[in-house]
C-alpha cells in the first residue's frame, strides 16, 4: 500500500499569507549577509553602514541610527566591529568633544563601491525592472505596516 503523499498546497488567510512571503523575504536577507560576511568580510548591515558612512563622511552615530532606524546601542555595537575590523574610525569633533564624527578608513573605502553579490546589488537590479509606481506601492506597504507595528518609516 502506498503512503500518503504529504500536503504541500496550504492556503493561508490574507494576513498569514503576507506574513509567509516577509519571513520569507527575512530568510532570503539573512543567508545573503551571511555570504557576504563569508565574501566580503561583512554582514548585509554593515555594508550598509560603510555605505552610508562612505557617502557622508563626518556623520555620528545618532545620525546614522536615525537613517538606518535603529536604535542607538544597535548601531554602537555594529560600529565597534567596524571598528575592529579596520573600516570605520571615529574622530572628536574639535568643537564638540562629546561628538564623534565616523570616517571609513583605507580599507573601508575599498569596501564602499558597488559590488555584485550584495543585497544591495540584488535590490538594484529588482529596481530597474520595476515601474516607479510598483516601487511606491510597495515603500507604502512597508510604511504602513511600520506604523501599524508602532514604527514609523520615511522614505
Amino acid at each position: 500500500m502506498k503512503s500518503a503523499e504529504p500536503k504541500t498546497d496550504f492556503h493561508l488567510e490574507p494576513a498569514l499569507d503576507f506574513l509567509q512571503h516577509l519571513w520569507q523575504l527575512n530568510h532570503a536577507l539573512e543567508r545573503m549577509s551571511l555570504q557576504m560576511e563569508r565574501t566580503l568580510g561583512v554582514t548585509a548591515q554593515q555594508r550598509l553602514f560603510v555605505r552610508c558612512i562612505g557617502k557622508y563622511p563626518g556623520m555620528t552615530a545618532s545620525q546614522l541610527a536615525t537613517v538606518m532606524h535603529l536604535d542607538r546601542g544597535t548601531v554602537s555595537v555594529s560600529l565597534r566591529r567596524l571598528t575592529k575590523k579596520g573600516l570605520v574610525a571615529g574622530q572628536r569633533d574639535p568643537a564638540d568633544h562629546r561628538r564623534v564624527e565616523l570616517a571609513l578608513t583605507a580599507k573601508g573605502k575599498a569596501l564602499d563601491r558597488p559590488s555584485a553579490g550584495t543585497v544591495e546589488h540584488a535590490v538594484q537590479k529588482l529596481l530597474a525592472k520595476m515601474g516607479r509606481a510598483r516601487v511606491d506601492g510597495a515603500k507604502e506597504v512597508l510604511q504602513g505596516l511600520a506604523e501599524e507595528l508602532g514604527q514609523k518609516l520615511e522614505f
